[in-house]
């Protein structure tokens, strides 16, 4: 069997520099020794025939279960390998057979009557606080970031993030916001801070996000007009909202409840209303999650493409008026929170152990990878319900911005948020 999964290992890895270790003791050099060298080793017989099986899922959790070891280099680099590598030969019917049954299962999932989305949000947001904190930003920021201009710190392009998403919500004195998927209530309080008696209601699954986010708001000041909420955004009734804006939710709505996700909108959002939506995208239907992500990360999300996005949007009756790409943004964010994370590993691994970092590193790694090989990018959507409720060029957006940095100038600085 090992002699199968060299076979394979050196179908994929024809450009690059690495020196594997089998299980029975060989050493092979494999690639045409170009890059940087990276040194990794297989433990036992048994994982390597699992990596052989189903790479994409069992590296993961062979690296994670110290099974899969990087001698030099590290996760990220490994990986950064296979992907400059063309793979598509490697698939026999086994691993063919098992990628449409995942497929088949989570389009089936998505699309069940019985959801459990506090659940799965609580898989990922409900963890320890700390965890968090050890590689975010001082706003705890966990969507992507807006470079721009190139080469600012993770904390400026946070800011950025914000103030380009606040521009196009085309913000006015006192009225009424809603943001699904309010996150540490970083963007709310932005938005009240930032425009005179808006009143903020932000909805979330998460019970420890919410605790945060309603203790940020009262230190502030902010609790008259910025709420949080524990809401399935399904069961809002009975207002409506200026201003809606959502930002890294969409990817956890699955693709059978993007129809409902958009009515709902449309019930929510006023006449002469604006949406902004901010979420991953992909450049084309995949039709499932990666395994890993799905298992180990995001259970029931998906990452869907612009096409697959805006005809749920048309059909609910709203109008897309702006659709914007931000390509490798998300990498370069994804970039700072691994160097940061990694940089704290004994903190990670107290909180919990070596096996949750290890799964983490990967998860962080991998995405990395999504976003420069795999052509992931960042999607900003811009909906209304009324084509004169947004102007007729984007010229408005750069005017927008340079009255947020004023506001910015002024603003009290944010309080460490105490665990």
């Amino acid at each position: 069997m090992a002699s199968a999964f060299l076979s394979i290992v050196q179908k994929i890895i024809r450009k690059g520099n690495l020196k594997l270790t089998l299980a029975n003791g060989e050493t092979h050099a494999i690639g045409d020794g170009t890059g940087d060298l990276v040194v990794a080793r297989v433990a036992d017989e048994e994982a390597e025939r699992l990596i052989r099986r189903d790479p994409t899922l069992k590296l993961g959790e062979m690296y994670m279960d110290g099974r899969f070891i990087l001698e030099q280099g590290d996760i990220y680099d490994f990986l950064a390998m296979v992907k400059q590598n063309t793979t598509n030969e490697i698939f026999d019917i086994p691993m063919a057979a098992l990628l449409i049954g995942r497929i088949a299962l989570q389009q089936l999932k998505s699309r069940l009557p019985v959801n459990h989305s506090k659940r799965n949000v609580a898989h990922h947001y409900d963890l320890s606080e700390k965890l968090f904190e050890l590689f975010l930003d001082e706003d705890w920021q966990y969507s992507c970031a807006y470079y721009n201009p190139p080469g600012i710190s993770l904390e400026e392009a946070q800011v950025a993030k914000k103030r380009h998403i606040a521009a196009k919500l085309l913000l006015e004195p006192n009225q009424r916001v809603l943001e699904i998927g309010s996150g540490w209530g970083g963007m709310g309080m932005y938005l009240a801070e930032s425009t005179d008696g808006v009143d903020f209601t932000g909805i979330t699954l998460s019970e420890e996000q919410l605790k945060i986010s309603r203790e940020r708001a009262e230190k502030r000041g902010l609790a008259d007009r910025v709420r949080f909420e524990l809401q399935d955004y399904r069961l809002l009734k009975g207002r409506k909202f200026d201003r809606i804006v959502s930002v890294g939710m969409f990817e956890h709505v699955g693709i059978g409840n993007f129809p409902r996700y958009f009515n709902k909108v449309h019930e929510l959002l006023a006449d002469d209303g604006v949406m902004v939506l901010h979420s991953i995208a992909r450049p084309k239907p995949s039709f499932a999650t990666n395994a890993f992500i799905e298992k180990y990360i995001f259970p029931q999300g998906y990452i869907p493409s612009i096409g697959e996005t805006l005809p749920a949007i048309e059909k609910a009756n709203l109008l897309v008026r702006d659709v914007e790409v931000l390509p490798l943004h998300y990498a370069y964010t994804l970039r700072h929170w691994r160097e940061r994370f990694v940089a704290r590993k004994a903190e990670a691994v107290a909180l919990y152990d070596e096996r949750f970092f290890r799964m983490w590193e990967f998860y962080l790694a991998g995405s990395e990878i999504g976003f420069r090989w795999d052509e992931l990018f960042i999607m900003q959507i811009q909906i209304s319900k009324n084509q004169y409720s947004t102007p007729d060029n984007r010229d408005y957006i750069a005017r927008n911005e340079a009255k947020l940095k004023e506001f910015e100038a002024t603003r009290r600085p944010l309080e460490k948020i105490i665990l």
